[in-house]
Formats: structure tokens, C-alpha cells, sequence
């Protein structure tokens, strides 16, 4: 299987990471200053820098100057670009956190730490969650993650069942081989929903995707 680090860090050309690592740990940057950097001409720092912004790794601000010129660009990275410098690290920290977990207290306390977690993360999408019935629910978080930058979408089958396609992960980089951050996606969409979900497929065992799907019992999932 390919480093799940590899894929965000591939969206970013080459003289775009140019630019995002002499933006990092500097105070926000004119395209002048960029040009002295790199010895770049104008128009390639823009082009960049405009793939830059659309993709969410720096953050364009305006600068009133005195007189009456035009105010001045200043550019710095967003908290994602710098994930992004150390996408590879988070593979390490993230299982190496729950290996100490359960060397500390056992799996017993793996699983306490997991419920806990999913916990949190059901509780930041619940706020904005009014539906009452699973399927209803299921449909308002579908729409929390895309907004999120979650690519999936939500299929309702023949016998009414739905079911979830989710072609990303926000987790990916921290997956290790115990699953746990998998576990923690299903807990989450299980506390949300209110009725059992299961996972079908899964990116991980070879799928292209992780697919889910409310299991109807007694017409809870209904």
C-alpha cells in the first residue's frame, strides 16, 4: 500500500512547497519579498500563490500603505500547510500514542480512550445535527463532512437501506495497523445517527473506498 502521506503532499507542486517552506515560521510575506527569495519572476510566484490560496494552504491578507496607492498582499501559511510539512511525522506520533496506551493500561484502557474520543468528535457534529430519525441524522452529517472537505456521498438502495460512500479520510495519515482510528470513525458516526452502523468496505483491506451502511433492526434504522 502506498504512505498515506503521499497524496496531500502530491497536490502541492514542487515550487509550490518552494514557497510554502520559505513561508513557514516568517512573518507574513509580500510577493516582493517572495521574488527576493526565490529569484522567481512576479507572474510564477502569483501563479503559486493563487494555487496556494485555492488550495487552502496560505492565507492572503490586505495591507493598508500611506497615501493613496493600492493596499499590498501579505501572504502566510494556514494551520494546514504546516500539517502538511509534517504529514509523514503524524503516521509515527499517532500509533506510536496508542502503542503507549495500551502498554500503560492494557486494551481495556485502549477502548476507554477510543469511547472517549468518539465521544468528543460526536459531540462537535450533534450540535448541528436536528434530525430526529437515524436516516435524517445520517444525511445532516453526511452534509457536516462535506463541508469539512469529506468526499462522499449517500445512497439510498432498493430496500431503503442507506448507504454511505466516503472516498476520503480526514484521518488517514494517522491510521496504524491496530485500526483505532477506524474504530473511532465508526464509534463517532454510531453515536451521531443514534442506530448501528457498520462498515462494509474498507480502504485499507483493498477497497477504494470505506463504505457504511445503517443496519435496519425492528425498523430503528429506518
Amino acid at each position: 500500500m502506498s504512505d498515506p502521506a503521499i497524496p496531500a503532499r502530491a497536490s502541492v507542486s514542487a515550487a509550490g512547497m518552494r514557497v510554502v517552506q520559505l513561508l513557514a515560521g516568517k512573518p507574513p510575506q509580500t510577493i516582493f519579498d517572495l521574488i527576493k527569495s526565490t529569484g522567481l519572476t512576479r507572474t510564477a510566484i502569483t501563479e503559486q500563490l493563487n494555487d496556494l490560496v485555492a488550495l487552502g494552504f496560505v492565507e492572503r491578507t490586505s495591507q493598508r500603505v500611506s497615501g493613496r496607492g493600492r493596499p499590498r498582499h501579505l501572504f502566510s501559511l494556514t494551520t494546514a500547510a504546516l500539517v502538511l510539512l509534517f504529514a509523514g511525522n503524524q503516521r509515527l506520533v499517532v500509533p506510536a500514542i496508542w502503542g503507549a496506551i495500551e502498554e500503560v493500561g492494557g486494551s481495556e484502557l485502549v477502548n476507554r480512550v477510543l469511547d472517549r474520543v468518539s465521544s468528543i468528535l460526536a459531540g462537535h457534529y450533534q450540535r448541528n445535527i436536528s434530525g430526529k430519525k437515524p436516516r435524517e441524522r445520517l444525511k445532516q452529517l453526511a452534509r457536516l463532512l462535506r463541508e469539512e472537505g469529506v468526499l462522499l456521498q449517500v445512497e439510498e438502495t432498493k430496500d431503503g437501506s442507506l448507504v454511505v460512500h466516503k472516498r476520503n479520510c480526514p484521518f488517514i495519515s494517522m491510521y496504524d495497523e491496530s485500526g483505532a482510528v477506524c474504530a473511532v470513525d465508526l464509534q463517532m458516526m454510531k453515536q451521531v445517527v443514534g442506530a448501528d452502523v457498520v462498515r462494509t468496505t474498507c480502504r485499507h483491506d483493498g477497497s477504494p473506498c470505506c463504505t457504511f451502511a445503517i443496519v435496519s433492526i425492528n425498523g430503528r434504522g429506518k
